[in-house]
């Protein structure tokens, strides 16, 4: 995103004396420490965004997530957020106060641990009803790998991970097929946009009731498997070439992100954004932002950066 900026300073430092002009481009280096967002004021009349949190599993920096998320949605102009590290006692009176809210949490410090941290039936039954209600929900990334035994959240989010069917695979970078544009948060937008030290989440358990739209998928494909290519923490012996065969969805499309209506609200799920460095990349931006929006209100306003917009050229 830093790209236009680098190459008008680079060409100023080339430029003969004479001829160098001053350039005002707004750039702005990358930063090393996250910033905290000061508090907005009540006459902008921002959406009202709150991130519940406070647990996820231990390859997720879920603070320095939900920092970056934060900074990310003040500086669109169009979010105020707040961050929950407690919801085991959630109320609806608490969640009416927000237009969306956005779930960055897991139960379990492994996915596949037998014990996990749950928040109280009553917490669980005031989301239900938030949304129910018409409130919006964002379903992010790692809110995917629990609530495979909670069904009626399982319902709530469309998809879960499944422990000995669902797989990560192994791809840090890989492109995002939108197959739709009609929809309004992923209007305008390029046919592919990709992802940088992300998860693919394969072969999902998804719910039998949930009414979900598919927006974007991603390929799992058995190159990618390829010793060369894959990080020592993946067995190349459980990967061979004829047990990939044998996996299910392996050469195939497999939904990423998707919407969905749970009674009168609107749900946004993305499985991608694993970390901060995920979060620097404008289609990604894009997608949250205006799937948050749209979560929220029905609507979205908010433009598409220069990189993820579909110039009819590609």
């Amino acid at each position: 995103m830093y790209k236009p900026a680098a190459l008008a300073v680079l060409a100023l430092c080339a430029a003969p004396l004479a001829a160098q002009v001053i350039v005002t481009t707004d750039y702005r280096p990358p930063e090393t420490v996250q910033r905290v967002a000061i508090p907005v004021n009540p006459k902008e009349k921002r959406l009202k965004v709150l991130i519940i949190s406070g647990q996820n599993s231990y390859e997720h920096d879920w603070t320095g997530v939900n920092n970056a998320l934060r900074t990310m949605m003040h500086d669109s102009k169009r979010f105020d957020v707040r961050i929950t590290e407690d919801f085991d006692h959630g109320t609806l009176d608490t969640l009416k106060t927000y237009d969306v809210v956005l779930l960055n949490y897991s139960s379990r410090w492994n996915y596949s641990d037998p014990t996990q941290h749950i928040w109280s039936p009553e917490a669980f039954a005031a989301l239900y009803q938030y949304v129910r209600e018409g409130g919006g929900l964002v379903a992010y990334h790692s809110s995917f790998t629990w609530g495979r035994d909670i069904p009626e959240y399982k319902r709530l989010v469309g998809a879960v991970m499944v422990p000995g069917q669902s797989r990560r695979a192994p791809s840090g970078s890989f492109p995002i097929h939108i197959v739709d544009k009609s929809n309004p948060i992923t209007a305008g937008m390029r046919d592919y946009i990709w992802t940088y030290n992300d998860d693919m989440y394969t072969n999902m358990s998804f719910a039998e009731d949930a009414k979900i739209h598919v927006l974007a998928t991603a390929r799992e494909s058995a190159s990618d498997y390829a010793p060369k290519l894959m990080s020592n923490k993946y067995d190349p012996a459980v990967y061979s070439p004829d047990k990939l065969k044998q996996m299910k969805g392996i050469d195939a499309d497999h939904p990423q992100i998707w919407t969905a209506d749970y009674g009168k609200g609107r749900v946004f799920s993305i499985t991608v954004g694993h970390d901060e460095v995920s979060l620097h990349f404008p289609g990604l931006q894009d997608l949250i932002l205006r799937g948050t929006e749209w979560a929220a209100t029905g609507a979205v306003t908010l433009p598409l950066h220069e990189d993820t917009r579909d110039d009819g050229k590609r």
